[in-house]
This record gives C-alpha cells, sequence and structure tokens, in this order.
C-alpha cells in the first residue's frame, strides 16, 4: 500500500493585490513547503473509498475529490481505497486540505498509471484549490495571481519552526471578507528580497520584510494571534508571523534547541523545520 506524505505549507508574506470579477481574491505571497505532513494510503480498488483516522470522508473531500477529476481527465473509471491520517491542523492557514488534495494527484496519478504530466497536473488541481498548484510544486516560491503563478526559488536552508493554532482555527471565507469590508493598513511586500533572507536564514531581516495583510482583520475576530505572535518573539524567535488566513502563527529559530524550549513552553505548540525541495520536477 503506497504511502505518501502531504506536507503542510507557511506564508512567509501574503498581500492581496486586487480582486477577480469571478470573487477570487488576486495574491502575492512568499510560500514553503514545511516538513509536518498528512498521511495519505492508497491502494487499488472496485470503488473510491476515502476514510480519515478511521471514519469516512464526506464527497466534498478534496481527496476525493482529487480522484474524481483525474478519472475525469483521463476518463477513466479507476478505483482505489485511501486512508488519511491528519497531523495538520484545520482552519489553520497551513494548507492541509490542498496538501491531501495534492498529495491524491501525485499519488493516484502514480497508482493507476496515468502518466498525466506535470503541467496537466497542476491545472487540474488549480480548478480544486488556490493552494493546491503550489502544494504540488512544493519548495519555496513566490506565488501570485490566484495561486497558480509559481515561481520557485533556489533551495533555501531548514530553519526550525513552532507552531500554535489558537481558538481552533479560523474560517478562511470569514476573514477574507473582514479583510473586503476594507479599513485594513496596507502593506508592502518585496517577495524576492524576502526569499533571498530566507535563503540566507537572516531571522532579523525576514521579521522585518514578512507582512500579512490578513493578520490584522484575523487578531480582530481571535485577539489571541497577536499576543502569540508577541510571545514567540520574547521566547527567541528571529521571525514570528501569522500564516496564511490563520489563526497559525509561525516561529521562525535560528537555533533547534531555542525552538525546542518554546514548543515546550507553549501548550499544543508543534515543533517542525521548513523542506526545500520540491514535489514536481
Amino acid at each position: 500500500m503506497p504511502t505518501i506524505q502531504a506536507h503542510a505549507k507557511i506564508n512567509w508574506a501574503l498581500n492581496i493585490t486586487g480582486r477577480r470579477a469571478d470573487g477570487y481574491h488576486l495574491l502575492d505571497m512568499l510560500m514553503q513547503t514545511i516538513d509536518l505532513a498528512d498521511d495519505l494510503t492508497v491502494e487499488p480498488a472496485d470503488g473510491l473509498t476515502l476514510t480519515v483516522d478511521g471514519a469516512p470522508a464526506g464527497e466534498e473531500n478534496l481527496v476525493l475529490r482529487a480522484a474524481m477529476s483525474l478519472n475525469r481527465h483521463a476518463g477513466t473509471h479507476c478505483g482505489a481505497s485511501m486512508a488519511l491520517t491528519k497531523r495538520i491542523p484545520a482552519r489553520a492557514g497551513l494548507g492541509g486540505g490542498s496538501a491531501d488534495c495534492a498529495a491524491a494527484l501525485i499519488a493516484l496519478n502514480g497508482l493507476w498509471g496515468l502518466n498525466i504530466p506535470d503541467k496537466a497536473l497542476l491545472r487540474i488541481g488549480e480548478k480544486l484549490g488556490a493552494d493546491v498548484p503550489f502544494c504540488l510544486t512544493g519548495g519555496l516560491a513566490v506565488v501570485r495571481g490566484i495561486g497558480e503563478d509559481i515561481l520557485s526559488v533556489e533551495t533555501p536552508p531548514r530553519i526550525p519552526l513552532v507552531l500554535v493554532t489558537p481558538g481552533g482555527g479560523l474560517s478562511t471565507a470569514e476573514v477574507f471578507k473582514l479583510w473586503d469590508a476594507g479599513g485594513w493598513p496596507e502593506i508592502e511586500l518585496d517577495n524576492l528580497a524576502l526569499a533571498d533572507a530566507v535563503c540566507r536564514r537572516d531571522l532579523a531581516v525576514v521579521d522585518r520584510l514578512c507582512a500579512n495583510a490578513l493578520t490584522a482583520p484575523a487578531i480582530s475576530l481571535m485577539p489571541e494571534i497577536g499576543r502569540l505572535i508577541d510571545r514567540m518573539r520574547a521566547l527567541g524567535a528571529g521571525a514570528a508571523f501569522m500564516t496564511g488566513s490563520g489563526s497559525t502563527v509561525v516561529g521562525a529559530f535560528d537555533d533547534p534547541a531555542a525552538a525546542r524550549e518554546a514548543a515546550d513552553a507553549i501548550p499544543g505548540a508543534i515543533l517542525t523545520h521548513t523542506l526545500g525541495n520540491g514535489n514536481l520536477a
């Protein structure tokens, strides 16, 4: 039974640059794959089934939708029995559902021998979710548009991270709706300079350059996010920020031991690190 890891992502930075007529927000982001991952196991079967931590999944689960999209694209009716073990928190800004979806596209393309090219997989993924193309590509990348414009960056070093997801997470739709209402401070990003700082592991510069347009509306919904950012810095993080639409707060550390101590000091914290290698060639 092949098992593939579905790696979470962080946003070192996120800005909203516009909105399309269909309602999709245009984004400018610096994203990176991290070691925290769900596990997806797949094996041949007559039909399509998915369990998530032992329980049947609903039809809207992105893993099942990925399987159905592959069959439609290839004109096939392949089956699979799939089991997903979750470790990535939900409603966290860590791309858990998109990571699972990307893992399913890669795993089933191989299991079923479809040989769908990478570019076609990216187009399929784009229709399933804005973060899916990046989760397929992985690594460190500047991501623009609605998630389809991906500029991969040289392989960066491993950086220890501490993740904390307060309050059970936030609704992405609710955070974006609040941002749409206006009145939030504008931010300016130079994601290529930020990517260079990440690759040089210069966390002081990273902390100065990283910004997220959704942090202020997310904090208005959950003030604990702001308090956790301050606490991460007090515990020695070289950079501290919110990822995606929240509610996860990320602390980036120079020293693995300091990261471990910080994780031990915050209940529910997850100790992990960045990854530099991508998934697709």
